[in-house]
């Protein structure tokens, strides 16, 4: 505070450092506030790819359960008469 009361070309030449040091603090302080965002955007998408992917394996797990253990399944259609003796 006392370089901006000064008149002195070295406190003007302090005062301008000061003031060029807090710019320069606020520019990184909003990029990490930006990449903060982006990190969270990109976990939320992770968290749900990673639902996705196990609903996606389940589903899988209960069409192989189901191609080891077959059901009978009733025939459709026409069936042919069967030819007496």
């Amino acid at each position: 505070m006392l370089s901006s009361v000064l008149n002195s070309n070295r406190a003007i030449m302090v005062n301008i450092q000061i003031i060029r040091a807090f710019v320069n603090m606020r520019e990184i302080l909003t990029d990490t506030l930006s990449l903060k965002l982006d990190v969270e955007d990109i976990k939320k998408k992770l968290e749900n790819h990673d639902k996705n992917t196990e609903l996606v394996f389940g589903y899988l797990d209960e069409l192989i359960e189901k191609q080891e253990n077959p059901s009978s399944r009733k025939q459709i259609g026409y069936k042919l008469p069967q030819k007496r003796k």
